[in-house]
């Protein structure tokens, strides 16, 4: 599995994603992570990649140009230079179980992190094959819920979970909560 994050935050991403269960496939190389910073794309001598809303409204958007080139080079990274690039946004679908595991059946993803007001929407359109939400509330970023999605996606590919057999009996694998545990008194 090929991980490809765009992020203005990448040691947020990183941070998480090289500890515990996930730490160790990177390590293993059962999993690639790729950590992209939007800001490296931009133009700008200040590496300025947010504007002002065209029309007003409040706070930053992030500009286009940047955003794009990132994703054309996320592209690049992928084994079919294509890759399935998901927008984090609180306005896509619902994550849930079954979601993961239509992503654990791609070879690479890629995660857009939009951050301020969101992602000037005109590379949303170009770019974006699908746009995930973790549920009805907003959050800084999009880093945190890439993590939750990759996390999730992570367990299903093999090699990463020590005992295979625990992503089959776990919580939500049949759409039931799984029983509860207990060590040894």
């Amino acid at each position: 599995m090929n991980f490809v994050v765009l992020s203005l935050f990448p040691d947020m991403i990183r941070e998480c994603m090289n500890t515990s269960i996930t730490g160790r496939a990177i390590s293993g190389g059962i999993i690639n992570l790729n950590v992209i910073d939007i800001r490296d794309f931009s133009q700008d001598k200040h590496l300025h990649v947010d504007d002002y809303p065209y029309g007003g409204g409040a706070g930053m958007v992030m500009m286009a140009d940047p955003v794009y080139r990132a994703c054309e080079h996320a592209r690049s990274l992928c084994s079919d230079k294509k890759g399935r690039i998901i927008y984090m946004t609180p306005s896509g679908r619902k994550f849930d179980q079954s979601i993961a595991k239509e992503l654990a059946g791609y070879d690479d993803l890629i995660f857009l992190c939009g951050h301020y007001e969101g992602i000037d929407e005109r590379v949303i359109e170009l770019e974006a094959d699908d746009a995930i939400s973790l549920g009805d509330f907003v959050l800084t970023g999009g880093e945190l819920p890439a993590v939750v999605i990759m996390d999730a996606v992570s367990r299903m590919v093999p090699g990463v979970l020590t005992n295979e057999q625990s992503a089959s009996e776990e919580s939500f694998e049949g759409n039931l909560l799984e029983y509860p545990q207990y060590t040894r008194p």
